[in-house]
């Protein structure tokens, strides 16, 4: 049978673990991976025969707010997630869900088509597909006949 020790003395306590004292005050935890606490949606870009697909991670957003930009070749995403309302009396154990503005932007290609674009959101996955323009083909400059 192990026996384990108990102390109730508060300062031998926070002498034997320095972030005790932190942990218990802030619900900090140092070693856990510093989560931020502002939200941040995860994106991939990928390009395709045809076309360019963003997609971003975005549970708990509506469409209403996201807003999607493309000016001057730079593809822009912004949008915000609230935060739910805390009641009184209730108490977070853990809490580690994130809420907050976002933003990203991407520069695209020459071959990109902004009159091509299109946007959808569902089960939490906003996916953009921006077109490609059909590749401009050298051609050949003949020269004008002096008169």
């Amino acid at each position: 049978m192990a026996v384990i020790r108990r102390d109730n003395n508060t300062a031998t306590r926070y002498s034997r673990d320095p972030f005790s004292l932190a942990r218990d005050l802030f619900g900090w935890e140092p070693f856990y991976g510093g989560t931020s606490q502002a939200f941040t949606p995860t994106f991939e870009v990928k390009e395709t025969s045809d076309q360019f697909v963003v997609r971003a991670d975005v549970p708990g957003v509506e469409e209403k707010d996201i807003d999607i930009s493309l000016h001057n070749g730079v593809l822009s995403i912004t949008g915000s997630r609230a935060s739910e309302q805390r009641t009184e009396g209730e108490a977070y154990y853990v809490h580690e869900r994130q809420f907050g503005s976002f933003s990203r932007s991407f520069a695209l290609p020459d071959t990109a088509d902004g009159d091509k674009v299109e946007a959808s959101l569902t089960s939490g996955v906003l996916t953009v597909t921006i077109g490609k323009r059909a590749e401009a083909k050298p051609r050949k400059i003949a020269f004008s006949k002096k008169a």
